[in-house]
């Protein structure tokens, strides 16, 4: 898809966030939902998405959600330092099939990184199941409220 086109309301994101399909929870608020990727590349991989918007990428939401959203991204990798001790953090969102975005909602990936440990592919890594993620969840919550 291209970096321009309608949004579709019927997105895997859309249809989490309308609670059609399941999530791994780890931090919601009236701007923002932080979920597990259940493509994760590492262990630890999070998704922060706005809420109430129709931004298929970075470049559609309306600037005044800009900030917001990335105080959430802080705010949820500072979690998954202190709930995970990785060694490092990637930060990653993608615009258009060409830039890597598979999904047509704008997010953001929170991915904790391990010293000799590489990441899996993006979307590549195999699926994982919510006994899987949600210890993780649980460790990334408990850091976010502390």
């Amino acid at each position: 898809m291209s970096l321009e086109g309608q949004y579709d309301r019927n997105n895997i994101f859309a249809k989490i966030m309308k609670g059609e399909m399941p999530c791994v929870k780890v931090y919601e608020d009236d701007a923002t939902l932080v979920f597990m990727d259940v493509f994760p590349q590492s262990e630890g991989h999070c998704l922060v998405i706005p809420k109430g918007v129709d931004s298929r990428n970075l470049v559609d939401l309306p600037a005044e959600r800009i900030a917001g959203l990335f105080e959430r991204v802080q705010k949820t990798t500072r979690a998954v330092i202190k709930g995970l001790d990785p060694d490092g953090v990637r930060i990653m969102q993608f615009n258009g099939t060409a830039g890597g975005q598979s999904v047509f909602h704008l997010h953001v990936h929170v991915i904790p990184c391990w010293e000799g440990k590489p990441l899996r592919p993006h979307g590549e890594g195999g699926m994982r199941g919510a006994d899987e993620l949600q210890p993780l969840a649980d460790k990334i919550a408990a850091a976010m409220e502390a």
